[in-house]
């Protein structure tokens, strides 16, 4: 699978040069609302006073890192404000790669195991990192519902496992893992001396009742990364964080060294878009996040409805945005999702960008208004 050239925009500007409308179901940016105090957060910020516009402490604002370190239970210290869950996951794969790859240096070790195991399908962002640091990486297949055998993962695993990078709510599956997956998965980490990379960035996208952040098995071997772009819709200010282990345990180093990157990559992230995000933290009502989730709901089952009328296998996710679907004799294929495009004016993203698993496999992001037409074209289209 080639995960050095990232697809998603390939796709979107396949489709803006399309010579029809298209429905663009291609990246995951919200089409809602933000919050209004986010907005009044923004308006306020700019007529402040002439301190407000310089640089911000590098690991963040502290009444924002306080914020996230009182919503998620964990001292302040292990907060890291970053520019976007991106930067948060590139940070502990960086830090636990680092780590492994100097205690391999100091203790050769013989069948030392993949450095970095993910998903297969995985989200092409972090295997396109395991490309870029030149990490050897091993993809443990899920099950058809998207689920994560711990049991396979442990099988994976040796001695110069640096890390598991796992997303749930998940890109692009939908699935949800349950706490004793996640729990099982720390556990292996521990096993191995490894880090447990926990993408928690569709947190607020759960519609099952079983998410439970990674930070709940009390693990030292577990970095929590998340974003506020999808729960806010907010994909353009670049909010994110990461929690680290405790600076004083066995993994505490991976902190200082986040800290030391993250200012010489950045020196810092946005002090506006940071002081807005704490505003909507503290005065957004829980009826937005719920609202948001029932918009969800009635497009996944507007768009599972027709898939059903075009004879199409898809998953239902459980959390997150996106449908996976797979049309008979019509695999997921780039020259296929032209073909979409071209002919039936709908943009999804190839399941062969995500790996060998859902290769006939075609994701559609559920973030437009228009998936009720979309799922229409795709019926007459492929019906």
């Amino acid at each position: 699978m080639d995960y050095e050239t990232p697809q998603f925009f390939r796709v979107m500007q396949y489709a803006e040069r399309a010579d029809r409308d298209v429905v663009d179901m291609v990246s995951g940016n919200p089409d809602w609302e933000p919050p209004d105090p986010l907005r009044e957060g923004l308006r306020e910020y700019a007529d402040g006073d002439v301190s407000e516009f310089q640089y911000p402490p590098s690991v963040g604002l502290t009444d924002l890192r306080t914020e996230i370190a009182e919503r998620r239970g964990v001292d302040r210290s292990r907060v890291v404000v970053t520019n976007g869950a991106g930067e948060a996951n590139h940070l502990a794969t960086t830090g636990a790669l680092e780590r492994a790859r100097r205690s391999r240096s100091e203790e050769p070790r013989d069948e030392e195991g993949p450095e970095l195991i993910m998903t297969d399908p995985v989200y092409p962002y972090y295997a396109g990192r395991a490309n870029l640091l030149d990490a050897d990486s091993a993809f443990v297949p899920v099950d058809e519902t998207g689920q994560l055998d711990p049991a396979d993962v442990r099988a994976a695993a040796g001695e110069g496992t640096a890390a598991i990078v796992v997303n749930s709510p998940n890109n692009p599956t939908g699935a949800v893992y349950p706490p004793e997956t996640i729990e099982a998965l720390a556990a292996v980490a521990e096993a191995y001396d490894a880090v447990l990379v926990a993408d928690e960035v569709y947190d607020h996208y759960d519609f099952t009742g079983d998410f439970e952040s990674a930070l709940a098995t009390g693990s030292d071997h577990v970095v929590a990364t998340n974003s506020f772009s999808k729960t806010l819709a907010i994909t353009g200010l670049r909010v994110g964080y990461a929690v680290f282990p405790p600076e004083d345990g066995p993994l505490g180093e991976l902190l200082e060294r986040a800290r030391t990157r993250h200012m010489i990559q950045n020196v810092t992230g946005s002090r506006p878009a940071q002081a807005a995000v704490l505003r909507a933290l503290r005065e957004t009502p829980p009826a937005y996040y719920e609202r948001n989730r029932d918009r969800l709901r009635d497009r996944i089952d507007r768009f599972t409805d027709a898939l059903d009328a075009a004879g199409a296998e898809y998953t239902t996710p459980g959390g997150s945005f996106y449908v996976m679907a797979r049309f008979d004799g019509f695999p997921g294929t780039m020259a296929n999702v032209e073909r979409l495009i071209d002919e039936a004016g709908v943009a999804g993203m190839p399941g062969e960008a995500f790996g060998e698993s859902r290769a006939d496999w075609i994701r559609f992001a559920l973030v437009t208004p228009r998936v009720g037409e979309a799922a229409e074209r795709l019926a007459d289209y492929l019906g």
